[in-house]
């Protein structure tokens, strides 16, 4: 798998059902879900966030951040309320579509195509915080790797990242069905008995591999606290110091 499946499924999700593939809930399909009642999700994701953050000690200024797989703005809008200016970069353009429809941040939100490997459109130490949520578990581990060393490029010393990852699948049917089924079996299941409207891949990085990735780039993990009881996997939202100036 390669990056352009990667965009060529989002491209087709954020055509057929954006908000649902962003969040995805049964109960939400067919355009279920309310555009405030979707926005508040969000927000009420990032203010949990930055409240950890703040508990946890990580300082970090109120500049700029990078919201990176942004799909339809969901947590770019509520960063903007905790930022100056936020930079939202999503791979599918159909997806950045709906989340310019849906910004109510009156125009400091800074949203960005990219498909390519890297964020070499964003200078080093450029950004205060990166956050990151529910996005790299749909690439292969390799692409995940070399996403993340970007965020320590463009972060900057002194600044935080908030990475969500999940750490493993659960021990269930569903959790082991996607970690031992072949994938043309799970693609076949989720286009014709789950209805989605392009597959979504899922990997997982253990705790330990995330820790010492983090840590030999010179960032700190402070916590990893998981956040999301499914019955697939286990989810994990990780908080990071990016270290003190040098």
């Amino acid at each position: 798998m390669g990056l352009d499946e990667v965009r060529k499924d989002w491209t087709r999700l954020g055509s057929a059902a954006p908000l649902w593939a962003v969040c995805v809930d049964p109960a939400k399909r067919d355009g279920g879900w309310d555009d405030d009642e979707f926005l508040a999700s969000g927000a009420a994701d990032v203010d949990a966030s930055m409240r950890r953050l703040a508990e946890l000690g990580i300082g970090h200024g109120a500049e700029r951040a990078l919201d990176f797989g942004c799909g339809a703005g969901r947590l770019s809008n509520a960063l903007a309320a905790h930022f100056d200016t936020v930079v939202a970069v999503d791979i599918s353009a159909p997806m950045l579509a709906e989340a310019r429809r849906l910004d109510r941040s009156g125009g400091r939100i800074d949203f960005r195509h990219n498909d390519t490997t890297d964020l070499a459109d964003l200078p080093d130490h450029s950004v205060d915080l990166v956050y990151c949520d529910l996005v790299l578990q749909h690439l292969p581990p390799a692409l995940a790797r070399g996403y993340l060393r970007e965020f320590l490029r463009v972060v900057r010393p002194g600044g935080a990242l908030v990475l969500g990852m999940p750490s493993g699948e659960r021990r269930t049917l569903k959790g082991l069905a996607f970690r031992y089924a072949p994938w043309p079996v799970i693609r076949l299941a989720q286009r014709a008995i789950l209805r989605y409207p392009a597959p979504m891949r899922m990997h997982t990085l253990p705790p330990e591999t995330m820790r010492a990735f983090l840590g030999h780039h010179g960032a700190e993990v402070a916590a990893a606290d998981e956040y999301w009881s499914g019955d697939h996997w286990r989810h994990l939202r990780y908080f990071v110091s990016a270290g003190e100036p040098r």
